[in-house]
């Protein structure tokens, strides 16, 4: 009989997600354990032999953590894949690409010609 939720025993999840594949496992841990004892004993790296858990980073609801962290009762692990690319790499990549900006909605006139529709100033009152 498996073990429930009580007598010094409390619910936790371990999350592991791909693009084409998520899973959840529920495990029943003792209290006092911590986010490594809990990685290891859910034993996700052998449904995603990719995952290196010896060296991939983890949280608990989307917050990095340390593996030494005790759970508490109802924490969802989460085994983080690496970046593919490096997000501001990507961005300087793309504003290298020359786009030009469309002018629009706040962008600034820089030629110094006044706009048909921008107010005018009056100059004649004191």
């Amino acid at each position: 009989m498996a073990p429930s939720a009580g007598d010094g025993m409390i619910r936790v999840e371990v999350a592991y997600a791909r693009p084409e594949r998520q899973v959840i496992l529920p495990l029943v841990v003792p209290e006092g354990t911590t986010v490594e004892t809990a990685l290891r004993q859910s034993e996700i790296e052998l449904q995603f032999p990719e995952i290196d858990l010896d060296n991939a980073k983890v949280g608990i609801f989307g917050k990095i953590t340390r593996r030494d962290t005790v759970l508490r009762p109802r924490d969802r692990i989460e085994i983080y894949r690496p970046l593919i690319a490096d997000p501001k790499e990507v961005r300087r990549q793309r504003a290298g690409k020359g786009r030009k900006k469309k002018p629009g909605k706040g962008d600034a006139d820089t030629t110094g010609a006044a706009s048909k529709d921008a107010p005018v100033a009056d100059d004649t009152k004191d």
